[in-house]
């Protein structure tokens, strides 16, 4: 974990900057006589929700923030109605020479995955791909090392599933090169939580494009919300860093359904209703790179296997998500109209901290119910 802090510092350190379970027949807002607020996209000011107007138990955030700081929390932020009303800070920045505020970024590790599902939307609603068009459409055969029948069924809404077939048993998951993607079953007929077949979305959008990811992530998203990100190679894989209120950014789009104020970032709800529900019935608890609670089952990462149970016990069940590595979170409640972000190091030593989710959340039940 040191190492990869001290990649990624040296990193932003020299690169160069910018400039400074979902329920879609619901509405994003069920209460229309409230507009949701959107922060201006030239600058970093942010309204503030009033919590005692909301009857939040203000006593319980001390409990909150103790159980954050404790287990490596950096940044934590609770959106209400799109106003910051919890937003926390501990720690330093990954440099390590400034105390984390609300300038300092973070990588997102694999919650980034999310902000690929919603390019892939976009790609698609410009009529530059189609979900349903084979991987090596925009990659070339012979990507993997299947035989050429069994990899022309692997689709981008395969990779966008986790459902590729593509063998996990191998050294190294995030390994992108054909000899590191092997035949183990037909497409669709495996989920599995492999990094690489999702690595390699990026060349597909990049082909489609005929754009860079972090262009096509600028103009498509970025530039239209107000976020100042930026994806970075690290090793085989494909990370994003930004601020705690540049995922809030995105938590808001994604809670008002791809739309930013009157903007419609994303127009096809048909695409973003896929992405944020079941997407395949053999992990019924993820959609298109985004995990979802409320589901009687769920296969986690580095298992094969079902576990009947839902995302999180103590969150609710409409809650779909960026889950990954070292409790990187990006939590959407349409239910609660709240996005809820948390960034750090690791709480525990588990691949993906679900324990301390559902335990953050048993801490955030008592502040806001």
């Amino acid at each position: 974990m040191k190492r990869l802090l001290l990649f990624l510092a040296l990193i932003i350190l020299f690169a160069c900057k910018k400039e400074q379970p979902t329920i879609p027949e619901n509405p994003s807002n069920p209460n229309p006589s409230v507009e949701y607020y959107f922060p201006p996209t030239s600058s970093n000011n942010w309204s503030k929700e009033n919590l005692q107007a909301l009857n939040w138990n203000l006593s319980d955030t001390t409990e909150l923030f103790d159980f954050l700081s404790q287990n490596g929390t950096r940044a934590f932020i609770i959106l209400h109605k799109g106003k910051i009303a919890v937003e926390k800070y501990w720690g330093n920045n990954i440099l390590d020479n400034a105390p984390f505020d609300e300038n300092s970024q973070w990588y997102w590790a694999s919650a980034g995955k999310t902000i690929s599902a919603f390019l892939v939307g976009l790609a698609q609603e410009d009529g530059l791909l189609n979900i349903n068009d084979k991987t090596s459409d925009y990659l070339g055969q012979n990507w993997t090392s299947l035989p050429i029948q069994k990899e022309d069924l692997i689709t981008i809404k395969h990779q966008l599933s986790m459902t590729t077939g593509l063998d996990y048993d191998v050294n190294d998951q995030d390994c992108t090169a054909p000899n590191c993607l092997q035949y183990k079953t037909d497409a669709g007929n495996q989920w599995y939580y492999h990094n690489a077949p999702y690595t390699l979305i990026k060349s597909v959008v990049e082909n489609a494009t005929n754009k860079t990811f972090n262009d096509f992530t600028d103009q498509k998203l970025e530039s239209t919300i107000g976020m100042k990100g930026k994806w970075m190679s690290i090793g085989s894989t494909n990370v994003y860093l930004s601020s705690a209120r540049d995922a809030a950014r995105f938590g808001s789009l994604l809670l008002n359904r791809g739309k930013w104020s009157a903007n419609s970032i994303m127009s096809d709800l048909n695409y973003f209703d896929e992405m944020t529900n079941s997407s395949q019935t053999l992990n019924p608890s993820y959609g298109y790179l985004f995990w979802l609670n409320g589901k009687s089952s769920i296969i986690l990462p580095g298992f094969p296997n079902s576990f009947n149970q839902p995302l999180s016990d103590h969150a609710p069940a409409d809650l779909f998500a960026g889950i990954r590595k070292n409790g990187q979170y990006l939590n959407i409640i349409p239910s609660r109209e709240m996005v809820v972000i948390r960034m750090g190091d690791s709480p525990d030593a588990s691949p993906v901290p679900t324990v301390f989710h559902n335990q953050m959340w048993e801490k955030i039940n008592k502040v806001i119910n």
